[in-house]
């Protein structure tokens, strides 16, 4: 069976030290460490983001809701009459 991995890192062993640059692989290393970082972090601020919609959303749902102004009217009218009258 063929393993591409595997046929490198012979490789790369056959080539011996002369050839590898440690301060290159380092820099490669990190700088595809902080891409997954930056990554993963920018991925999680999106997950606060749409959190924090999702619950203005649902918080300001409730203001939303139509109100007819012919029931506000005629609620507050009854209900200041039958306080006014007398028993």
């Amino acid at each position: 069976m063929h393993d591409p991995f595997e046929e490198s890192l012979r490789d790369m062993l056959k080539s011996g030290a002369s050839n590898h640059d440690d301060d290159a692989c380092l820099h490669r290393v990190l700088k595809t460490a902080n891409r997954q970082v930056g990554a993963g972090d920018l991925f999680a601020l999106m997950g606060h983001w749409l959190g924090a919609l999702m619950i203005a959303l649902n918080s300001g749902s409730a203001h939303v809701a139509p109100v007819s102004r012919r029931n506000a009217c005629a609620g507050s009218t009854n209900s200041s009459r039958s306080t006014d009258k007398a028993d």
